[in-house]
């Protein structure tokens, strides 16, 4: 099983330090009180490009050779990935280009052309664009930057887990959006150093290719393609090997399903009750307590607010 371990992590958080943000972990009193625990969000709707991104990409990018550096680096992108390779590229002094598929957030794609990199649209599926990246990358000599399956970026998500462990020492659960699983397969890494801690993932019902694959015990195909989501972050297949399914399987507690209405419930009060713009990916983990408000009676949880990127149409629309 291909791990990365604490120690990667550790080396990945002195490496992105000069870059990220630590983030801060507030406890919710409105949550606290509607599920009888100690609710705490991890706001990486305050990270640099406004969401948790950042972190993997920037481990990535600060590995590539000067070759690589001189030739430039290709993503594909659901939105937020793409503005953090955007930013780390311009940040790090070279050249990116972004494929996403049509109908991505407004705010996103401008997000990614104002860091300087080509945006190219391709395809109406994550999958086509990503195909498109990775052809881009083999015709032009570029990198392709994975946004989940490469282990250098999931060490670099790690770190939000050891920033959770430092703000809050009595956590005993974390529960985390998932779409290709590179930020759990991180935050799992923490297990070893907080032995007892469980980690849960949460899927929107339009995309559970994690959960699903899970039951399978294989990697399978999203079943509807053509879903119709505000988690548009979480949206999209799994590699045929990737490495964030073996983490998963062997080191997650759970992955659990949440519905399209309790999302935009979800972003609704985190709006409304904490004052935190919030994207539907960002809001899964409290759309789950929502859904289950008994499933953590007693403990001290922290649900990680994966990202802020929203359309001001869709956020008004959901918060009026």
């Amino acid at each position: 099983m291909p791990v990365v371990d604490v120690r990667s992590v550790l080396i990945a958080r002195e490496a992105i330090a000069p870059f990220v943000k630590a983030t801060p972990t507030v406890r919710s009193s409105f949550l606290s009180s509607f599920c009888g625990c100690n609710v705490f969000l991890k706001l990486e709707n305050q990270q640099v490009t406004g969401s948790f991104k950042p972190r993997g990409v920037f481990n990535k990018l600060l590995h590539l050779t000067t070759d690589e550096r001189k030739s430039g680096v290709v993503t594909a992108s659901a939105g937020n990935h793409g503005q953090a390779v955007a930013y780390a590229a311009q940040q790090l002094g070279f050249s990116a280009t972004v494929v996403l598929p049509e109908g991505m957030p407004r705010v996103k794609v401008e997000g990614i052309r104002s860091y300087g990199a080509e945006v190219v649209i391709c395809g109406r599926f994550f999958d086509e664009a990503e195909e498109k990246a990775k052809e881009l990358a083999t015709s032009s000599g570029r990198v392709f930057v994975s946004a989940y399956n490469d282990a250098l970026v999931v060490a670099g998500h790690g770190t939000l887990g050891l920033e959770v462990l430092e703000e809050v020492p009595k956590v005993s659960a974390v529960i985390v959006p998932v779409g290709g699983g590179g930020l759990i397969a991180g935050v799992v890494a923490e297990k070893t150093v907080k032995p007892g801690l469980r980690v849960f993932g949460v899927q929107s019902e339009a995309s559970p290719v994690m959960r699903d694959s899970l039951r399978a015990g294989r990697i399978v195909d999203l079943q509807n393609p053509h879903a119709v989501t505000i988690a548009e972050g979480l949206f999209g297949g799994l590699e045929k090997d990737a490495i964030t399914f073996e983490i998963v399987r062997d080191c997650v507690d759970d992955v659990f399903v949440v519905k399209e209405s309790s999302l935009r419930r979800a972003v609704r009060l985190l709006w409304d009750e904490e004052h935190q713009r919030v994207e539907g990916s960002g809001a899964a983990g409290v759309a789950l307590l929502l859904e289950n408000k008994g499933l953590f009676a007693g403990e001290t949880v922290v649900a990680v607010v994966t990202g802020g990127n929203i359309d001001e149409s869709l956020f008004r629309s959901i918060v009026n």
